[in-house]
């Protein structure tokens, strides 16, 4: 569908994009994952052709962005990072402006702006002002807008940046069933949750450079370490880790009366019933996952929000 080979893009003397390059399937979410100042941004306007590249080649649908902008930006729809709404406009008269640009006829742009309202969950607030909106129902008009052209692909910037869990989790929502219905989604963001919960594959950029991109899966197998589940007993001796380690088959380290198995959270009944066998008492059981900012600290030295 979308196809990123070699693209950069620097401001004086900052390089903000150096030399990426990414496939975007058909159909699938594509998350670009970095901290603020990383490129995110930059890739994404240079991919709406809202920003020229210096090098690099974008394709999108089998068209050139250099040669055939107009029929690319036909294809996508952008939620930019910053609101683009009228504040003194209702939600419904905004969405006319915005729909009115695209060149939808007046009867089609009128049923599309039902469907679209009734989908971010705000069709009973249409006649209301903008200036009356949440920050998070502000991001859901903003969404609206980018979907009345119906594109085939929709571009999203930080979009859950400053609002509230109702809202961000409202905004998952009508991503998951844009999905579902067969849109191809770019997601940019910060937040590693965002995701792991939404993307299919996943970027991971940092100073400009994409530095890993895959699956959530073939993104853990970067890393060292793995999975573990850290238990704390009342009391453990040598002769019952001894009996543990003939029980069960998996790589245990010990400290005092902590035990550290590397397995997943799919084996956790199985060992609790070997240590009530054993007769041993567990105070505390702690699950460390391998996430995305842990594979983030392990590949930059840093953390996600540094």
């Amino acid at each position: 569908m979308i196809q990123v080979q070699n693209l950069s893009k620097s401001f004086q003397a900052i390089k903000a994009v150096d030399d990426i390059s990414f496939t975007i399937k058909k159909g699938e979410i594509f998350g670009l994952l970095g901290p603020n100042g990383a490129g995110k941004s930059t890739t994404l306007n240079m991919m709406s052709a809202i920003l020229k590249s210096d090098e690099g080649t974008i394709q999108m649908d089998g068209n050139t962005i250099k040669g055939h902008s107009k029929e690319c930006k036909h294809l996508i729809g952008v939620v930019p990072q910053e609101i683009s709404l009228y504040e003194d406009l209702s939600a419904y008269k905004n969405l006319l402006f915005w729909g009115n640009l695209y060149g939808i006829p007046s009867k089609e742009l009128k049923d599309r702006i039902h469907t679209t309202l009734e989908l971010i969950g705000l069709l009973d607030r249409k006649n209301d002002l903008i200036k009356t909106y949440s920050g998070g129902m502000k991001r859901r008009i903003n969404i609206a807008a980018a979907l009345l052209h119906q594109p085939k692909v929709l571009f999203m910037d930080e979009p859950t940046v400053g609002i509230d869990p109702q809202s961000r989790n409202h905004i998952f929502e009508v991503i998951e069933t844009l999905n579902k219905q067969g849109m191809t989604i770019v997601y940019t963001t910060h937040y590693m949750e965002e995701v792991e919960r939404l993307c299919d594959r996943i970027a991971i950029i940092d100073s400009g450079k994409i530095i890993a991109q895959g699956t959530q899966a073939q993104l853990k197998e970067l890393v060292p370490t793995k999975e573990s589940i850290q238990f704390e007993f009342s009391f453990l001796s040598e002769s019952n880790v001894n009996q543990l380690r003939e029980r069960l088959p998996y790589i245990m380290t010990q400290n005092k009366s902590k035990l550290i198995v590397q397995s997943t959270v799919k084996e956790l009944s199985k060992i609790i019933t070997v240590c009530n066998e054993l007769q041993l008492n567990i105070k505390d059981i702690q699950l460390n996952k391998v996430n995305l900012e842990a594979i983030f600290l392990s590949l930059t030295g840093k953390q996600l929000r540094d």
